[in-house]
């Protein structure tokens, strides 16, 4: 299934009158939305896509830190915001430290929660940009040749061509021949593009 044109909002709560608000809500500003009255709803369906979730915190059965934690497991982007009652707000701050968003004490001002919204879908979009520049630069690191992937990894520790030549016991030229191969592979307009993605990709304290 093709992603939403607009950000997807999911609302997960067992309370009718507030999934009714926030549809409402969310319906003014022009987001598409899809509505969950439990936890094993929205699982099934809940499709990754760019977007937020708005989350009870209290709720039968499966609760949203429940949820939340099996999102975890899953290795779940999206951005949750927790809606919580007045005694929950210990409970909202362990939300937190696992990784939510922000939360929402009940009851809540309409242009509050459409401004944490607003947040946690710019957190979303870049998320999703990292994620995609962190996998295409992986791709271009695995077409390289194991010497280009030496070369590279002596290139990122700062190595001189000579001082690479000597390391590897190839003649300096070769090294040139490498690093221009490296350069071409890798798209990297100049070494210290090379370096920034390395560093987005996690390569740059590795051995690569």
């Amino acid at each position: 299934m093709n992603e939403p044109s607009k950000p997807l909002i999911y609302i997960v709560d067992d309370d009718p009158s507030i999934r009714d608000m926030i549809e409402l809500m969310i319906d003014s500003v022009g987001y598409e939305y899809r509505s969950f009255e439990d936890a094993n709803s929205f699982l099934a369906g809940f499709e990754d896509v760019h977007g937020c979730l708005l989350l009870d915190i209290r709720m039968p059965g499966m609760s949203g830190m429940m949820l939340q934690e099996r999102l975890n497991e899953r290795r779940v982007m999206i951005p949750i915001i927790f809606i919580t009652g007045h005694g929950d707000i210990t409970m909202a701050v362990e939300a937190m430290q696992r990784g939510a968003f922000d939360f929402m004490e009940k009851p809540f001002r309409e242009f509050d929660l459409l401004s944490k919204i607003e947040k946690a879908l710019a957190q979303d979009q870049q998320n999703r940009l990292d994620l995609t520049m962190q996998q295409e630069i992986s791709e271009r690191i695995d077409s390289l040749t194991k010497r280009e992937k030496e070369v590279m990894g002596l290139v990122a520790k700062g190595l001189a061509n000579k001082v690479i030549a000597i390391d590897l016991n190839i003649a300096q030229g070769t090294v040139e021949i490498h690093r221009s191969r490296i350069m071409s592979k890798m798209k990297a307009r100049s070494l210290a593009h090379l370096m920034r993605m390395l560093m987005v990709a996690g390569e740059l304290d590795n051995d690569i």
